[in-house]
């Protein structure tokens, strides 16, 4: 690496060595910076070309440097021969000015060290482009390396050399002298240019119709740099020592064929000997071979042969070349036209650059950047033209680089893009600044845009012309992607709502609502919604196509997946908005549809977002409904965990006897919560029951002993599981001849005893102390008040409330008619009065129970309707409870009021 750098090093500073010594001292250096060294040419290849730079007006130029140390080893008269010889050619070019000839910018100057001139700027020789590389720097230049000439340049090269010797030869009536490749020059913009006027030779009578020319002998002793080059020289100028205009023909011969063979000429002379070779060459050319011409096209072979004729007269003369059909080529033409601009008219220059377009695409890039641009830009300065011109130039645009741009367009455009005179031209410039707007945003710097382009935009928004808003706005959604949000935010889309609101137009309107339409995928969501949606409804007209342009703007920004409309803006703004447009007469029924859809579609949209909406909330309320039910239910455990420990710690006082009732209940409420769900089960009858006895005979059997005994001792029930409970109870009888109830079952408590006595639909106690609690198997209802009341001979007891206690399958009987027949005259009480009078408490203290209502009790008798086989019923009272109130009990109907009036007296 280190030492690649040392290389380069030494290689730059040898180079600015070269340049400082070759003009150090020089006059020309007072008015120019010299730059780097980029060819060769001249006479023997022995100008060493520069560029530079005027230092007071920064003009570029080339500067041509002759190093006095290349001819040291020549003698000094030699040395003098050689610096007139050159101070001869450089003068007599500096005297000549013609588009065809190399233009001097500076006289030659002398130093002690060198000579230097400068030229307008220059690419290369054409030697040096077809291969000679004498006295060009090391290495190469890239750009003379990679040169390559196209058709079209070799065709309008040719002719204008071919136009440069035609005013030589007409014009000023001199004889070039010595054209060949190191003297024809390439200009920065590619033209071919004639210099090297060394050995021209001027007529002897200039004011005659033909011109003579007397040239100087060939002197072989003479240095090369002091003579012609011999093989671009014609045959008569070496042996008959004769020229005129003819001979530069020839030499221009020689330069076609050297151009089509890589820059070889005809023939190779021999300098030493140059007389024999030229005798030789002459009959050479006298049969000129095909292979000599077999690289030259056909449509000039013809004419290259002429050229190169022995014969004088043969050959054609300038003018003449500058029409053969070689040169009707229409890229050539146009390059010609374009040299000779300014000598021709607005009119016809309008006129070629409407044609420009179509020719542009045939040549080739370099030639275009080359020939073409600059011949355009340089007419910028016409303001009536730059509408002619302006299309060519960003047709130009378009193939090049975003570098090259910048670099070789871009400068030219910027006062362009401000221009505002005249109005017309000003006009038609933004209609083609808008139709290459996409080109214009794509390639020019972002501080370009923002200063230069985008104002341009504005302007045109803002323009008189309906023509250039309806065009401005039609374009803007082309680019709309290039342009940086807040400047479309901020500036463009202001005045696009501007150009809508105040505009007469209706075509402005409606391109108006479709800009904005086709650009709303760049704008963000909210900005449409606080900025683009209010402002449709500020539109004051009511077309039809404004109203669709209001809908489209509406339907875009609620379908689209970036943007969409809240379901509070489509409520409360959107909706009342496209109703009240939807109504307009000005609608056909089309329209109206079209409307109707997008107002469904939002009333659809609102609908599903709002319910889901609102399930949403249902659920979260559920959820905080539950935590909330859950920390309350924690919270009672926590207080029940509180009371439990509460009445452990009371427990202390309590007597025996209520602890040993607490432990039964404890002991009760863990089998109930231990207990399996109920289950149907086959009744199997007891083994002391050999049949279910009937509920009538029993009920009578009853009945008619009732008054007779008395319950005196507690009796003891065998435990048996009763048939269905919803039509009979079996009963046993005990020593006193009492039958009481078997003890049952309900697969939730342990066996309970109740009366035999079936109850009614609709009956209820007289008293609810008989429910005061749970019966047991030392529990024993008490029926001593029974003995106290008989049954009176005056009234029968109503029985038809039993009736529904009756099997389905057996004829129903009145119990009114199984009674037996009282005495007239003697009034029985009731005998079931006092049974269901206030019961004593019994020597185990059995559980006792508040009243429980019955009001949800179904008919018929069994364990689902009655409420005492539901456990949760029961609540254990304190000690010592008094009867209850009545209020708890069943409301019953009149009939069966009745039926427990008749029953109980």
């Amino acid at each position: 690496m280190e030492s690649m750098l040392n290389k380069l090093k030494s290689t730059v500073t040898k180079v600015t060595a070269d340049v400082t010594s070759a003009v150090m001292g020089n006059p020309v250096t007072r008015e120019f910076e010299v730059g780097r060294h980029i060819a060769s040419g001249g006479p023997g290849m022995s100008w060493r070309i520069y560029n530079g730079i005027k230092k007071s007006t920064k003009q570029e130029v080339a500067v041509f440097v002759f190093d006095k140390k290349i001819i040291e080893k020549y003698q000094k008269f030699e040395k003098d021969q050689i610096i007139d010889s050159l101070k001869r050619g450089v003068q007599q070019l500096t005297r000549l000015r013609h588009p065809r000839l190399l233009t001097v910018q500076h006289p030659l100057e002398e130093s002690r060290d060198c000579l230097a001139f400068c030229t307008e700027p220059v690419l290369a020789s054409l030697a040096n482009v077809l291969g000679q590389w004498d006295y060009l720097p090391t290495p190469v230049p890239t750009e003379i390396k990679n040169y390559k000439l196209y058709d079209v340049e070799i065709k309008y090269g040719l002719l204008q050399i071919s136009e440069g010797l035609s005013f030589l030869h007409t014009g000023v009536k001199m004889v070039h002298g010595n054209l060949c490749l190191e003297n024809i020059i390439i200009n920065k913009s590619g033209s071919w240019k004639i210099m090297g006027f060394d050995f021209s030779i001027s007529s002897s009578n200039p004011s005659e119709a033909e011109a003579k020319y007397v040239c100087k002998e060939w002197d072989p002793n003479l240095s090369p740099l002091c003579l012609p080059n011999p093989e671009y020289v014609a045959p008569e100028y070496i042996l008959s020592v004769s020229c005129d205009s003819a001979s530069d023909m020839y030499s221009l011969g020689v330069v076609m064929h050297a151009v089509f063979n890589e820059g070889r000429p005809v023939f190779q002379v021999n300098k030493q000997d140059i007389f024999k070779s030229f005798s030789r060459q002459l009959d050479q050319l006298s049969r000129l071979s095909p292979a000599v011409l077999s690289q030259i096209p056909e449509d000039v072979c013809e004419h290259v042969k002429m050229l190169l004729n022995v014969t004088a007269n043969v050959r054609p003369d300038a003018d003449q070349m500058t029409k053969i059909p070689f040169f009707d080529d229409v890229g050539a033409m146009t390059l010609q036209y374009l040299d000779s601009l300014f000598q021709r008219d607005n009119l016809q220059k309008s006129q070629f650059y409407k044609g420009l377009p179509k020719v542009l695409p045939k040549l080739p890039k370099r030639v275009v950047v080359q020939r073409v641009l600059p011949a355009l830009t340089s007419e910028f300065v016409n303001p009536d033209m730059v509408p002619f011109i302006l299309p060519n130039v960003l047709l130009i645009a378009e193939e090049c680089t975003k570098e090259e741009y910048v670099r070789l367009i871009l400068p030219d455009l910027t006062p362009v893009f401000k221009q505002h005179e005249p109005i017309q031209a000003s006009n038609m410039i933004l209609l083609i600044f808008l139709q290459k707007m996409d080109l214009l945003l794509t390639k020019t710097p972002a501080e370009e845009i923002k200063s230069c382009v985008l104002p341009m935009v504005y302007r045109a928004l803002e323009a008189p012309s309906i023509q250039i808003q309806e065009l401005c706005l039609n374009i803007i959604p082309t680019f709309a992607n290039l342009i940086e949000y807040p400047s479309m935010k901020n500036a463009l889309i202001p005045r696009v709502k501007s150009a809508c609101l105040q505009t007469s137009s209706l075509a402005v309107r409606v391109n108006s609502l479709v800009c904005l339409g086709k650009i709303l995928e760049y704008l963000d969501k909210w900005f449409v919604i606080d900025e683009i949606l209010p402002f449709l409804q500020q539109i004051p007209s009511r077309e039809p196509a404004v109203l669709m342009g209001i809908l489209g703007i509406y339907k875009c920004t609620f379908t689209h997946k970036k943007l969409g409309i809240p379901k509070e803006h489509i409520a409360s703004k959107s909706l009342p908005h496209l109703i009240s447009l939807s109504i307009d007469n000005n609608l056909n029924l089309n329209q109206f549809n079209s409307f109707m859809a997008v107002i469904k579609d939002m009333l659809g949209k609102m609908e599903i977002e709002h319910k889901t909406k609102l399930e949403q909330l249902h659920v979260m309320q559920e959820q905080q409904r539950s935590l909330n039910i859950s920390s309350q239910m924690n919270q009672s455990a926590e207080s029940n965990s509180a009371s439990n420990t509460t009445n452990q710690v009371r427990e202390v006082s309590l007597t025996l006897e209520e602890k040993q009732r607490l432990a039964k209940e404890q002991e009760q409420a863990s089998k109930l919560r231990n207990q399996q769900p109920l289950q149907p089960q086959s009744v199997k009858p007891a083994t002391t029951i050999t049949q279910t006895k009937d509920l009538t005979s029993s009920l009578l059997s009853n009945m008619t002993t009732l008054g007779h005994l008395s319950l005196s001792s507690t009796s003891t029930s065998t435990p048996v599981q009763s048939s269905k409970t919803s039509t009979a109870f079996p009963l046993t009888a005990t020593k006193s001849g009492m039958s009481t109830m078997e003890p049952m079952s309900n697969g939730l408590t342990a066996p309970m005893g109740f009366p035999s006595v079936g109850l009614g639909r609709g009956m209820c106690p007289a008293t609810p102390a008989i429910y005061g609690g749970m019966a047991t198997t030392t529990s024993t209802p008490n029926f001593s008040a029974l003995s106290q009341n008989q049954p009176q001979p005056g009234k029968a007891p109503d029985m038809s409330a039993l009736d529904s206690l009756f099997i389905p399958n057996k004829p129903k009987v009145s119990l009114n008619q199984m009674a037996p027949k009282p005495t007239p005259g003697t009034t029985t009480p009731s005998p079931w009065v006092n049974q269901f009078g206030l019961s004593h408490p019994s020597q185990t203290a059995p559980m006792q129970g508040t009243a429980m209502g019955m009001a949800s009790v179904q008919s018929g008798f069994g364990v689902q309707a009655n409420p005492f086989f539901n456990p949760h019923n029961f609540v254990q009272p304190a000690v010592n409870t008094p009867a209850l109130s009545t209020t708890g009990m069943l409301k019953h109907s009149a009939s069966v009021n009745n039926d427990l009036k008749d029953l109980f007296g």
